[in-house]
């Protein structure tokens, strides 16, 4: 198992409070792993971050990354906590639909200041405590979720968000492409449907869940295990040769292009 230990490290997951980068947080504290956690709501950050310091080592550490300033406040407030910092999990994210001749303006302005703004400047906002836990043997760790509608055209009509996450997908290779040679790699993972919040309005249903279940070629919802399984793998040395990709976690979603 040593070459899938995360065992010590240091990582922070944004929007760990809940969904996918909850899953990723808890996967993180089981293996041993020292986890700071970032979400907007303070009370719930904190309540979620004492109940996973039950299993292991978790702290809080609330943030609005919707705008510039937040996104550099938590920057700041994490490498004063943590000068060294082996992962950096931008999980945060939006999404909003609506129909097509009333997609509104302010849809593309939140969810690109949320989906990409805030990855491209807390990333650079880290960079210094990212470069202080590279190495040759064991780069650090940058992992950005993107999603399946950023790979494929999504059933649903939320253009922004799709249009964000190709915008993440896109960012992650540049920033894998640049970082390289400072031993940090960057990739990104594109989750399928999972349990979260953004999801609730399809997966509470069951005539809705199960048609979402039927469309996907795996038959089923994501798992927690799938989504920390594959986090705990790019962290892990037995992720440290790959930098740059996209990997759909998604049953199977994106073969249908």
């Amino acid at each position: 198992m040593e070459l899938f230990s995360v065992a010590g490290k240091t990582a922070l997951v944004t929007g760990g409070s809940r969904g996918i980068g909850l899953m990723v947080a808890r996967g993180f504290v089981a293996a041993g792993a020292r986890v700071i956690i970032s979400s907007r709501k303070a009370d719930v950050c904190e309540k979620v971050a004492a109940e996973l310091s039950t299993v292991g080592e978790c702290t809080a550490l609330p943030a609005d990354l919707s705008t510039t300033a937040g996104a550099d406040e938590l920057a700041g407030a994490v490498r004063a906590a943590a000068p060294r910092l082996d992962v950096l999990v931008n999980n945060a994210g939006a999404t909003w639909g609506a129909p097509l001749d009333d997609y509104p303006d302010a849809a593309f302005d939140k969810l690109w200041s949320v989906n990409v703004k805030s990855v491209f400047r807390l990333t650079v906002g880290l960079l210094p405590a990212l470069r202080a836990a590279a190495s040759a043997e064991d780069p650090a760790r940058v992992i950005v979720v993107g999603s399946v509608d950023g790979i494929r055209v999504p059933a649903m009509e939320n253009y922004a968000y799709a249009a964000s996450k190709a915008a993440v997908h896109m960012l992650t290779r540049q920033l894998a492409h640049t970082l390289a040679g400072e031993h940090i790699t960057v990739n990104a993972i594109a989750p399928g449907p999972f349990e979260s919040k953004m999801m609730a309005f399809a997966l509470d249903d069951p005539a809705t869940r199960s048609a979402v279940e039927q469309g996907v070629p795996l038959g089923r919802i994501g798992r927690p295990d799938d989504m920390a399984g594959t986090a705990i793998f790019l962290a892990s040395r037995a992720g440290s040769y790959l930098t740059g990709a996209v990997i759909p976690v998604d049953g199977g979603l994106s073969t249908h292009g």
